[in-house]
């Protein structure tokens, strides 16, 4: 193949950001998934368990693997909901909200970085393609799954 697919294009462009947040977020013996796990539940009020995996994209199984590690490392506490018994809400611990600061931290750095670097058209020209491009994934126009066999 002479010309790069977009699949490659997106997926080799994610390894490289994913790669460089790993790194940072190892000096501070964290991973991506934790930090994302952390910039994911409100620092306040605390989100509902049960919200948390689909606000991210990730499998339940998955985030609970992550959940149990983050809460062994003091940086979750896990709270009945008082307007639902049922339900678990996610908090942030002190330790938690200081580790969230230094992820947003480097997420606002990489953002600010890439719109120095990256005139305004190009990068509006980004997120609408971006956009649609999941909106097609998300409402399965690339395959079609009533022929899918």
């Amino acid at each position: 193949m002479k010309e790069k697919t977009i699949d490659y294009v997106l997926r080799t462009t994610w390894l490289s950001v994913q790669k460089m947040y790993n790194e940072e977020a190892s000096k501070f013996d964290a991973t991506m998934a934790v930090a994302f796990t952390l910039l994911s539940i409100d620092p306040i009020d605390g989100t509902p368990s049960t919200a948390l995996g689909p606000k991210m994209g990730m499998e339940a199984t998955s985030l609970s693997r992550i959940l149990k590690s983050m809460e062994a490392r003091g940086l979750i506490e896990r709270k009945s909901n008082p307007n639902d018994g049922r339900s678990v809400l996610i908090h942030l611990t002190e330790f938690g909200r200081e580790k969230r600061d230094f992820s947003k931290e480097k997420v606002l750095t990489f953002n600010e970085t890439i719109k120095k670097n990256i005139c305004e058209e190009k990068l509006n020209s980004f997120y609408e393609v971006a956009e649609l491009i999941n909106s097609m994934v998300t409402n399965k126009k690339i395959y079609n799954q009533n022929n899918a066999k």
